[in-house]
Formats: C-alpha cells, sequence, structure tokens
C-alpha cells in the first residue's frame, strides 16, 4: 500500500471540492426535494433524505477515489452510494491506517425546513482517536476545522485553513442542549439553564440551535446519548481541540474508537467550562439514582 497521505494534505485537497459542495447545498436548498425516507432511524432527523446529500457524497467520493484511492472511506449515504464497492474499506483501519468519514448534510431536517445551521462534515479517523474534522456551514458561510493536538480554528469560506484564526468558544450562551432521547432530565437543570430539548422544541418555522451550537458560541453544554462519528462525535472533537471539556455521560474519558461499535461512541457531555461540566454531570447522576 502507498503511504498514508499526512492529515493535513487530506483537508487541504479536500477543501476546495468541500467549498463546491457548499455552494451547491446552499443553492439547493430552497428548491430541494426530499427522496424516500431513510428506512434505518428511530427519530424524524434520521429518516430525512435529500438528494444534496447523495450528490455531496458522490462528489467526496470521486475526487477521494481519484486523488487518495487507497484511502478507508464510510460516508453516511454508503448504502445508497455506487462508489462504495471502489474503496479498500469502510471501516477503522490500524494505527495510521486512516479512515475518512462523511456527513453530507448534518442535521438534515434542519436543511429541509430552510434552517441555516446545518453542516457537511469530514473527518479523518485514527484506530484509537480522531486526526482531524472540518465541519462547513455553507448558509452561514463559516467553516470550523481542528488537527489532533494543533488546536480549534474558524474561517470564512473564503479562507484557506492557513488563514483561520483560533477558535475562542468562552462566552458561550448559559443553554444546553439535549439530544434525542435526553429529555428526562431537563427539569435537573432548568433553574440554572436554557435547556434546548432538540425532540420536544425542534420547530421547522423558528430555528433552534443544533449541536454545533456549540461551535458558535450558542451553546454552552449539550447532552447526547449516542456519539456517531459522523456527526456528534466530530464536533465535540472540534470542542475539545477549542477547549472545552469532553467525556462520556458518567464523566469517564472517551474510549479508543476502535472499541466502540457501530461507528459511535458512548454519550457524550460536551461542555465549556468545568462548572458546567459538574452541573451536567450531577444530573445524569440524579437521573440514573431515580432509575434505581
Amino acid at each position: 500500500m502507498s503511504t498514508t497521505p499526512t492529515t493535513r494534505l487530506i483537508l487541504e485537497t479536500l477543501l476546495p471540492h468541500l467549498k463546491v459542495a457548499a455552494a451547491y447545498a446552499h443553492f439547493l436548498q430552497p428548491k430541494i426535494a426530499a427522496l424516500p425516507a431513510k428506512e434505518q432511524g428511530n427519530n424524524f432527523f434520521s429518516a430525512a433524505l435529500t438528494d444534496a446529500d447523495v450528490a455531496i457524497q458522490n462528489l467526496v467520493e470521486v475526487v477521494l477515489l481519484g486523488t487518495f484511492p487507497d484511502i478507508r472511506f464510510y460516508g453516511e449515504e454508503y448504502e445508497s452510494s455506487n462508489n462504495t464497492k471502489y474503496f479498500r474499506a469502510t471501516e477503522l483501519g490500524s494505527e495510521g491506517d486512516y479512515l475518512v468519514t462523511l456527513d453530507p448534510i448534518d442535521g438534515t431536517k434542519f436543511y429541509m425546513d430552510g434552517h441555516s445551521n446545518y453542516q457537511i462534515i469530514l473527518s479523518i479517523l485514527n484506530a484509537d482517536d480522531f486526526e482531524a474534522v472540518i465541519a462547513i456551514s455553507p448558509a452561514q458561510n463559516i467553516y470550523f476545522y481542528a488537527l489532533r493536538g494543533e488546536g480549534a480554528f474558524k474561517g470564512t469560506l473564503e479562507m484557506n485553513l492557513e488563514a483561520c484564526a483560533p477558535l475562542d468558544i468562552t462566552s458561550a450562551k448559559p443553554s444546553i442542549l439535549l439530544g434525542w432521547g435526553m429529555n428526562s432530565i431537563a427539569h435537573l437543570l432548568k433553574d440554572r439553564y436554557k435547556v434546548i430539548d432538540i425532540a420536544a422544541d425542534y420547530s421547522s418555522d423558528i430555528q433552534i440551535p443544533n449541536l454545533n451550537g456549540i461551535l458558535s458560541g450558542d451553546l454552552s453544554g449539550a447532552v447526547i446519548k449516542s456519539g456517531k462519528f459522523l456527526d456528534s462525535a466530530a464536533l465535540a472533537f472540534i470542542a475539545k481541540e477549542a477547549g472545552w471539556i469532553v467525556t462520556t455521560l458518567d464523566g469517564s474519558t472517551l474510549p479508543p474508537l476502535h472499541t466502540c461499535q457501530n461507528y459511535s461512541m458512548p454519550g457524550l457531555l460536551v461542555t465549556a467550562s468545568k462548572s458546567v461540566h459538574q452541573d451536567l454531570l450531577e444530573a445524569m447522576q440524579s437521573f440514573r439514582s431515580a432509575e434505581l
């Protein structure tokens, strides 16, 4: 096998094409027509599938196969793609044998309803942890990226990687996002925070923060039931590189990726500070004690 390209080279190579994908997604949003809903998934967000999902994934696949033909790749729409069979593998490799993952439209329901806080998320995964993540917000003309051990950065879509500024999200709003299935702890937090329950509070008319609100300062914490490699775990990696605290729901250190199942980490606490983390951890502990 040829030498594995560096994570920075992969991002630099893909960035111009991801910007084209962003322009395409932005252009298509008002015109989008939904394809038949995905069969799997236990909520209406995972049931949303659009033309943009498939087209953006196909674009990235063509670039990867034409530039890094030996790379591993797993995209959210792998079952719908004719390119999946051409990749060497779709699962995690050994140390240094990177897996590129793609969520072509993270927040598809937000996208279909005309909201601006959807993203294109591309990640590079090693056997133990994320090596890099880039998250592009087409409708907001910004993108975020992080490289392992090098911090997180933010820039406009006109900028290359080097022109981006370090991501500073220290002045986050006192709002907590509860991901799907986590509404049971809402009452334990409402005396100190504005609690946004994604299942109960989502509106097709009024935009609420998505998990990417941790990067924009709209959230000071989030509780996620399952940290999927493609989206929530990837965004949590950017936050962690920006100095945030990221643990499992019981406060433990995140497990190595290769020990996880179904491209997913266990639940995540993503917080701006130790005090917010402690509040969310206590809420989780109280909830679990009540269950026993």
